[in-house]
């Protein structure tokens, strides 16, 4: 009653050689690629994950998804998204609403802002770290305590590290010490 048709391409897996379904399983559904080859210069922005194998000189915004700079993507440009993977090359500052990972091949040279970090043995970064949660997040229980008379919450643990570089420290510096008069020799 019903006939099966029989397919007259061969399946993706034939024409990849099985490499097709490995390579599928590995990134997520719906991911969009920009392949080795591909320049792209000015705004990069999507409603979907992406993957950058090619280079990117500009912006690029991925606000609610993630965006993983592949082993050959080179990228010149801000980067902001929900999450960045770095394989790759990035120059230039990334800002994450959940997290950063820098793989071992992954090379940053910029500033990363976000929740949580991750930069794993052999990667390279050069740039600042702002892990502070974001403004909009905990301005709700800020003003609850307010509201309840008990001021402001204060950060709790120690300061901030700063860079060599930042004129700034990190301590108060103290007062000069006097210099202690040497003690009297008892004569004999």
């Amino acid at each position: 009653m019903w006939k099966r048709e029989e397919p007259t391409e061969p399946a993706e897996s034939q024409i990849t050689g099985g490499l097709g379904a490995s390579q599928e399983g590995s990134r997520p559904a719906g991911n969009v690629i920009i392949g080795k080859s591909i320049v792209v210069k000015g705004e990069l922005s999507g409603a979907e994950p992406l993957t950058i194998e090619g280079t990117v000189e500009g912006k690029v915004t991925l606000k609610q998804h993630l965006l993983t700079i592949g082993t050959h993507g080179r990228i010149r440009a801000q980067v902001f998204a929900k999450s960045i993977v770095v394989l790759g090359e990035v120059v230039g500052n990334i800002e994450a609403t959940e997290k950063v990972a820098i793989h071992d091949e992954g090379a940053v040279e910029g500033d990363i802002k976000a929740p949580r970090v991750s930069i794993a043995e052999g990667a390279k970064f050069r740039g600042g770290i702002d892990m502070q949660q974001g403004q909009g997040q905990g301005q709700g229980q800020g003003q609850g305590q307010q509201q309840q008379g008990q001021g402001p919450r204060q950060p709790a643990g120690p300061p901030p590290i700063r860079a060599r570089n930042d004129p700034k420290p990190s301590v108060e510096p103290r007062e000069p010490r006097r210099p202690v008069p040497p003690a009297k020799a008892k004569s004999a």
